[in-house]
């Protein structure tokens, strides 16, 4: 099984970036947990980080056909691009949404998730660890 997690905008500042809502952890921290999460349940996995949606927009097309899942974090993203939804919705690789902080607490602009309407399934406010339950739910989703 391989699965490709996708961070967007401002996620390799992780530690640097309002650490009062994102921790103070830094971002190849967060991509350690992954990779022994990973591991520890026999799953491949490749990282896209990128602050420029096309980039984003191409990662998750040139997934499909390699990629059985993806776990995939927008971030500012994730409240305005039909353009990831739709690649989202045309490569129809199970996805589960992944947001550090928990959006449903913060600004109401942040209440609206086009990547999410796409998604599997969506983890919100589990900071790094919201990752490692979404690559042991695809893991028992893909093998059913």
């Amino acid at each position: 099984m391989k699965l490709l997690v996708i961070n967007g905008p401002n996620l390799n500042l992780l530690g640097l970036r309002e650490p009062a809502i994102y921790g103070s952890q830094n971002y190849e921290s967060l991509l350690a947990l992954i990779r022994t999460a990973c591991d520890a349940e026999g799953i491949e996995v490749g990282f896209v980080q990128s602050n420029h949606e096309g980039t984003i927009v191409d990662a998750i097309q040139a997934a499909y056909g390699v990629y059985d899942g993806i776990v995939i974090n927008p971030a500012a993203y994730t409240h305005t691009s039909i353009a990831i939804l739709d690649a989202l919705k045309a490569v129809a690789i199970p996805a589960v949404e992944v947001h550090i902080s928990d959006v449903d607490s913060r600004e109401p602009f942040r209440q609206v998730s086009y990547a999410g309407m796409a998604c599997v399934k969506t983890y919100k406010g589990l900071g790094f660890q919201g990752y490692v339950e979404a690559v042991k739910f695809l893991k028992d989703y893909l093998s059913k």
